[in-house]
């Protein structure tokens, strides 16, 4: 009798490299706050990158577990429907089951070809939403203003205590009720049926931790974030109550680095931040609590879902056509595609292998909200009636090495996807004054707060820089970025002759990474206006000094402070 394929057995291993994964997860993620109270920011940022490549790392383990235990069996793919069917009965029951089902997808596209893709095989779509009957354990608590208002946050932070103490807590408590009183209308404080819910963890995220929550009453609601700051050396301080709901939507931003949170449930911590922030889509939510893997098959669902149920088509996405990139995206969803084209500008002087190191480098650090997050697909496959003729015969010129044609269907063997924004060079041609100012200062900022971080964006033209809905100024052009610490910056040499400023060369050596800001202002504007504007905004940043002093503190070991929210007090940092 033939041997049974022992489908029940590959299963199980998988689910084994899961565990594994999930609990090497927590391991990184449960230390964030003793590095917040040790104040180790470095660690931290090491920490959350080491978090990042987990998953790669383990996937990649496990694939070579299987093949080494199950060699030429595993390789039936024709089987697999009876894996996938062995590995639901494991994982029904888990309170991670839906991270599980991710986790099967990327074990079977480690071992398999995309052409073996397929819902039998894999989860395409979820099994999970009818499955969960099982009543889950609550993973918030609640406050109630039975002692006033005062006493109600006074509660909130006996609960929420930290090995360090508290600098002045009873200042803060008495700062954050006349910010709650503030921003709430006067009647919900008065309110004896006003409620406040905590989820139980701490956020934790760079160099401040997050207590994220709602306040209700029976007819409305609000979001709850309250930052805490570690202050050397004097403790922890409660930095501000926030409860705008754009204000929180963009502390959860794609722009931003993934929390660290302990999360016995994934889907119902996700599903009260969903109810609180009902503008973000589920993919972003998961994401920006470090599960982008899962964040990335919530994305690919909800795309094959518009495809097939609007009339939407590819087309080529605004702007000024870039360099390295062709960019399309999808009309009516939020998303643009970005490949990297066959040949690129003379004036680029970088290849295609490092243009994909340079978008893996931005996944891996902190954005500290001023680059976009972007998740990379290999084999995506779209009907070709879903493409503008244009548009495909753009894509299939530039790109004929990524791009094919093959019956009915396109293929894409490659690309980066990434928030859809409007180009800043596009927004200020039909803004205000009030709102060109406005952007410019944000712009500036922008580049700061990247250079804080360690970043220097390279190409900083205005086209490479996007205004989010919320108004903000983001980065999105990856291919010439590198580390602060890298870059030379130079003051441009006195010419040694009147003959010297005229001469179609410079007269000074110049090394590929040297930059020279003094050389940014008719780069950046070839209005007069905005570069004027500019200067008086921003001006520092055409001085090498300044981006010296920015590389000294951080090769001191600085971690400069970038906050994800308008600060309402000014108090000494």
């Amino acid at each position: 009798m033939a041997q049974q394929w022992p489908a029940a057995d590959i299963a199980r291993l998988i689910l084994d490299g899961f565990d594994d994964y999930r609990e090497h997860f927590r391991q990184i993620t449960d230390g964030a706050r003793g590095r917040f109270e040790q104040a180790l920011w470095q660690e931290a940022q090491q920490a959350s990158a080491a978090r990042i490549k987990l998953y790669e790392e383990k996937v990649s383990e496990v694939g070579d577990r299987l093949r080494h235990c199950f060699s030429d069996e595993l390789l039936e793919v024709a089987q697999w429907p009876l894996v996938k069917s062995a590995y639901i009965t494991l994982i029904d029951l888990r309170f991670d089951d839906e991270l599980a089902e991710t986790w099967f997808n990327s074990i079977f596209c480690s071992l398999f070809s995309h052409d073996q893709i397929s819902d039998g095989c894999m989860f395409i779509h979820t099994t999970r939403p009818s499955l969960r009957s099982q009543q889950r354990a609550a993973q918030t608590r609640s406050y109630s203003p039975e002692h006033g208002l005062s006493g109600m946050l006074g509660a909130i932070f006996q609960d929420y205590r930290f090995s360090v103490p508290f600098e002045d807590l009873p200042r803060d408590i008495k700062r954050l009720e006349a910010q709650l009183r503030e921003n709430l209308p006067d009647w919900v404080c008065k309110d004896p049926e006003l409620c406040i819910e905590v989820f139980s963890s701490v956020l934790y995220r760079n160099k401040g931790a997050y207590l994220v929550g709602r306040i209700f009453t029976r007819d409305e609601q609000w979001p709850l974030v309250i930052p805490l700051l570690h202050r050397e050396g004097r403790g922890i301080q409660i930095d501000v109550l926030i409860t705008d709901e754009a204000e929180v939507s963009i502390i959860f931003s794609f722009t931003r680095s993934y929390f660290m949170v302990d999360v016995a449930i994934p889907a119902e911590f996700v599903g009260f931040l969903k109810r609180i922030l009902p503008g973000k889509h589920i993919a972003e939510l998961y994401t920006s609590i470090g599960f982008y893997k899962h964040g990335k098959s919530e994305f690919y669902r909800a795309l094959i879902n518009h495809l097939a149920n609007t009339d939407d088509k590819f087309i080529m996405a605004p702007g000024v056509r870039g360099m390295v990139m062709s960019v399309f995206t999808l009309t009516g969803f939020n998303t643009v595609f970005k490949i990297i084209k066959d040949r690129f500008a003379p004036s680029k002087n970088v290849d295609r292998a490092t243009v994909i190191e340079k978008y893996r480098l931005v996944k891996s650090v902190d954005r500290v909200g001023r680059m976009a997050d972007t998740q990379e697909f290999a084999d995506f496959r779209f009907p070709k009636v879903k493409f503008d003729e244009q548009c495909l015969a753009e894509l299939l010129e530039v790109a004929p090495s990524t791009v094919e044609v093959e019956g009915d269907t396109v293929l894409i063997r490659h690309c980066w996807t990434e928030r859809r924004m409007t180009p800043l060079n596009m927004y200020v041609e039909s803004a205000s004054e009030a709102q060109v100012r406005e952007a410019l200062d944000d712009y500036g900022l922008a580049i700061k707060q990247l250079a804080a971080a360690n970043i220097f964006p390279g190409d900083m033209l205005l086209k490479n820089f996007g205004v989010t809905r919320h108004g903000r100024v983001v980065f999105y052009d990856y291919d010439e970025i590198c580390f602060l610490t890298e870059a030379n910056f130079r003051h441009i040499p006195p010419p040694r002759y009147p003959e010297d400023e005229m001469a179609a060369e410079p007269w000074y050596s110049v090394a590929p990474l040297d930059v020279f800001p003094e050389e940014f202002p008719p780069f950046l504007f070839a209005d007069i206006k905005q570069r004027r504007l500019f200067s008086q905004l921003h001006g520092e940043l055409y001085d090498a000094d300044y981006w010296k002093s920015l590389q000294d503190a951080i090769r001191a070991g600085k971690v400069i402070d970038v906050f994800p929210y308008r600060r309402k007090t000014e108090q000494a940092e």
